[in-house]
């Protein structure tokens, strides 16, 4: 497997993360701190997020197909960018065990 599937896989993984935090921390301002302007960032956060959870979902896939997992472990790390810092630790996860099979892209353009 190419690096480059571990680097998008765990780049957006970063992403997501970072933009689910945002969000959450948004929407308590929004709705429990009542603070102004609170609206307008959970607004742009959420779009944000969802279009780029998007993308997270297709790098995870690959990642997934490529690493030959089980259906239920796919659905977990699919999952995990939608629980508020639970792509963080999966991150952390999936690149410690997936680790192994990777080769340098350098390696494997010179096989082919």
């Amino acid at each position: 497997m190419k690096k480059s599937v571990l680097t998008r896989y765990r780049v957006m993984a970063y992403v997501t993360g970072v933009l689910l935090v945002l969000l959450v921390i948004g929407m308590i301002g929004k709705y429990l701190l009542g603070m102004d302007g609170a609206e307008g960032f959970t607004s742009v956060v959420s779009i944000a997020h969802g279009w780029l959870y998007v993308l997270y979902l297709v790098f995870a896939f690959d990642l997934g197909s490529k690493a030959k997992w089980k259906f239920g472990k796919l659905a977990w790390v699919l999952l995990a960018g939608t629980v508020p810092t639970a792509a963080f630790f999966v991150e952390r996860k999936v690149s410690r065990e997936v680790g192994p099979l990777v080769e340098d892209d350098a390696a494997v353009s010179a096989e082919a």
